[in-house]
């Protein structure tokens, strides 16, 4: 586990705008920077950064948080390797806090597997770069140098153990290089595994080389035309998806993820500008790496070839990605064609309309390769209830009753049948009683739009809170103070002094007088972070309190920051008042923000004294309910002169 001391390292030498400037254009504008957003495609910029706070926000896609939040999002990275990769930039030495010896010897045989791909990546590329006719080949097969750098393209010679020679030279472990796979050892000699190829290295979604992929150039050689590394400690085929590191970007943009079977796949649709790609590397597609790419997106798109091995592996891949809920298509290319051919004959644009005519979903597909099923009766009923089999697998309701109904449309058979034999389904794969049942009939409680104009507006009054706390909380500024009471006869009395407090002094006491709570947990959570470091006396850092929140608490108040830096937090000159003081302003700014949450409240006591009413009709309830509208009545008064 990574100490804190280098995580605190971490955040105080990084800085937003350096870090997010490796990826995208950012250009000055007054105290910030601005640039277009790397998760749309966007043609205006409005992904904005500040330095001053050390947060960024993207107004076209709402992402927005601290430094680490856009490692998170932009290269999907978890939480340590966002540590790790701002450690290795800014050449911050990373102390582990005490681990067992076992850990630590299985950490560092993890790296050392790490440092020998890494050697043979910096080799295997220098080879390359001295072959002329490796260099046409690959030429000839229409990649650019520029697209060859991208993916990190080498060579291995053909010679027997050279590659071994070389690591062994520079001090590499025999066991580390056999693990890899980069060597194999027999009774007497050690041999080189990728000999006279051309090899794909496979990197994590972090970057880092995992194993390499090998393929022959020599045709008339009688050997497996593509090689991979066997699985190690730091290489899971299950889990690895050629292209993740360079495609994740491209993906979360585009919110979708073509998946392709080869390294040259991936690598040609890239050479011709269509780079949100995935390819499983020969393997079946695995539920790990569905949920690889669920963390980019939930849209997939299977390109398929136009043979019947190609056409199996897609009927498997299927129903294990309706499962994780994601939504799928298929695109069959003619016969004869693949992704890497089909895209060289006819170039992006002529790809791109292909794929979005000829993409179908899991129905149509079905329906469509199975086409003979019209002159038989047993083969309909097959395909009918393989086709409702993928649809349980679903996990959206809404989804699966869509789906069932354009099965009924496209067969013209009747809805409730289907949904019969789908019950019958569900029934038989032993579902839970929460299993959906769509043949009976469904009652959808529909909140009211009354609730939800309530809803959003407490929303509002509870973010201004935390703003104006973020803003303005240590500030000790003038306050004119109501207190609200009765006389001898019940009558409600106003009385005012003026006060002199903190900001956060003065909501705190005012929300605890009332007892009034945050009715929305994440506001609730950041209130008392900084009532607590307030009462503290800790001094508010805005950039140390957002690295010590959570990533959806992060991406609140950045969110909060950025767009009250935007957009002013009162538009005072519109209510035509004029003052010459922050201070002044500001206190009618918290004012006001009270008491509307206070009105607020009555109204909410008011329907619920009155709901109780029709129960129960007691004067005494209905003195309660003109009490809170005199009460309600004082307060709007105060608010008008307010604004």
């Amino acid at each position: 586990m990574i100490s804190k001391d280098t995580i605190d390292k971490v955040f105080e030498f990084s800085r937003v705008e350096e870090v997010i400037s490796d990826f995208i254009a950012l250009k000055k504008t007054g105290a910030n920077f601005k640039g277009l957003s790397p998760f749309t495609n966007e043609k205006t910029p409005s992904f904005i950064v500040s330095p001053s706070k050390q947060i960024w926000k993207d107004f076209s896609s709402g992402k927005g948080g601290n430094v680490i939040a856009f490692l998170m999002e932009h290269e999907q990275f978890n939480y340590p390797e966002s540590i790790r990769y701002l450690a290795n930039k800014y050449n911050i030495e990373i102390i582990e806090t005490a681990e067992s010896a076992e850990n630590v010897e299985e950490r560092n045989e993890r790296e050392s597997l790490f440092i020998i791909n890494s050697y043979a990546l910096s080799y295997f590329e220098e080879i390359y770069s001295k072959n002329d006719r490796i260099k046409k080949y690959l030429i000839d097969r229409g990649l650019s140098e520029s697209t060859i750098q991208n993916f990190s393209l080498g060579y291995s010679n053909d010679s027997q153990n050279e590659f071994y020679k070389s690591a062994s030279n520079k001090g590499y472990s025999d066991n580390f290089l056999e693990e890899t796979g980069l060597v194999l050892s027999t009774a007497d000699k050690k041999i080189d595994r990728f000999r006279g190829r051309i090899i794909f290295p496979i990197k994590s979604i972090a970057g880092r080389i995992v194993g390499f992929g090998g393929r022959i150039v020599d045709s008339t050689k009688k050997i497996a035309k593509y090689i991979n590394s066997p699985e190690s400690k730091i290489y899971n085929k299950s889990k690895t998806l050629y292209g993740i590191y360079e495609s994740k970007q491209f993906i979360v943009r585009d919110d979708v993820c073509l998946l392709v079977e080869g390294y040259m796949d991936v690598i040609q649709l890239h050479e011709h500008g269509i780079k949100n790609v995935l390819a499983s590397s020969g393997t079946s597609l695995t539920k790990d790496q569905i949920i690889l790419i669920k963390r980019l997106t939930s849209n997939i798109i299977i390109l398929f070839d136009g043979d019947q091995a190609g056409l199996s592996a897609s009927l498997r891949s299927i129903d294990m990605i309706l499962e994780e809920g994601l939504n799928v298509k298929i695109c069959s290319f003619p016969d004869g064609e693949d992704p890497d051919s089909f895209v060289k004959k006819n170039k992006k644009d002529f790809m791109l309309d292909y794929v979005e005519k000829e993409s179908k979903d899991f129905i149509d597909f079905k329906l469509d390769i199975n086409s003979d099923f019209h002159n038989d009766e047993d083969k309909k009923v097959a395909l009918i209830k393989n086709i409702l089999k993928s649809i349980s697998l679903i996990p959206d309701s809404l989804k699966q009753e869509i789906y069932i109904k354009k099965l009924s449309s496209i067969l013209e058979i009747d809805e409730a049948s289907l949904f019969r034999s789908f019950a019958n389904i569900e029934n038989s794969k032993s579902l839970k009683k929460s299993s959906r049942k769509f043949y009976r009939k469904k009652i959808v409680k529909v909140q009211s739009s009354k609730n939800e104009n309530t809803s959003s507006y407490i929303y509002q009054l509870e973010r201004q809170i935390i703003s104006i706390l973020l803003k303005y909380g240590a500030e000790e500024i003038l306050f004119e103070d109501t207190r609200l009471s009765k006389d001898e006869n019940g009558k409600v009395l106003e009385t005012k002094k003026e006060i002199r407090s903190k900001v956060f002094e003065k909501i705190y006491l005012d929300l605890q007088q009332d007892e009034i709570e945050f009715t929305h947990s994440p506001f609730k959570d950041i209130y008392n972070k900084l009532i607590n470091g307030f009462h503290n006396g800790t001094t508010l850092s805005i950039e140390n309190f957002i690295n010590d929140l959570d990533s959806s608490s992060s991406k609140i108040v950045s969110d909060i920051l950025i767009n009250d830096e935007k957009y002013q937090l009162h538009d005072w000159e519109r209510k035509n008042i004029y003052v010459k003081k922050i201070g002044s302003e500001l206190s009618q700014l918290v004012n006001e923000t009270i008491l509307n949450m206070r009105r607020f409240l009555i109204d909410k006591k008011i329907i619920e004294l009155q709901e109780f009413q029709k129960e129960d009709n007691k004067n005494d309830i209905l003195e309660q309910v003109m009490s809170y509208y005199k009460l309600k009545k004082i307060l709007s008064a105060k608010l008008n002169r307010v604004v």
